[in-house]
């Protein structure tokens, strides 16, 4: 079973930048304000606690999630994505994000065969997550859609980029 010990140093930054990438990939593609950035930002924070209580999570979404869980590995994670998005626009942001996820779904076909298919699932539901959590449009919170035209186009880019 692959873990943190399975990839080398600059693998696993990528791995575990990662599940904040598919959110990130989604906020950009219809933002909809500070309330909805929020919203978006606490259903990705509650997929990967999600994550660390599910007894039945693989070794490597438990291995990603522990190291997230601490100061060093967020730390990490946080500064690896400031800095591929540092000084994009809304569309950059986007499309980094899904060169990233990519890169790291080639990494995990070739380090970690078993177990890709089950993390780039997790990363997609991160993403459906993200989009789902607040509605896009309307006017005071009321009317506008759950999953905006962008977003599930969105959705469909990153299961393309992870090959999902």
């Amino acid at each position: 079973m692959a873990n943190k010990s399975s990839f080398t140093a600059e693998q696993w930054d990528r791995i575990i930048q990662a599940p904040l990438l598919a959110g990130f990939a989604i906020s950009a593609a219809d933002p909809n304000g500070f309330i909805g950035a929020l919203k978006e930002g606490m259903a990705s924070a509650e997929a990967l606690s999600a994550a660390k209580t599910d007894g039945g999570a693989d070794e490597l979404i438990q291995s990603v999630v522990d190291d997230l869980f601490t100061p060093e590995g967020r730390t990490s994670a946080r500064e690896g994505v400031r800095k591929i998005i540092q000084g994009a626009a809304l569309d950059d942001i986007k499309i980094r994000a899904l060169e990233e996820l990519r890169s790291t779904a080639k990494i995990l076909d070739a380090t970690a065969p078993l177990e890709a298919r089950p993390f780039k699932n997790w990363l997609s539901h991160i993403a459906r997550l993200v989009a789902e959590a607040s509605a896009e449009g309307g006017f005071l919170g009321f009317g506008g859609e759950q999953v905006s035209a962008s977003e599930r186009a969105t959705l469909s880019e990153i299961a393309s980029a992870l090959g999902a």
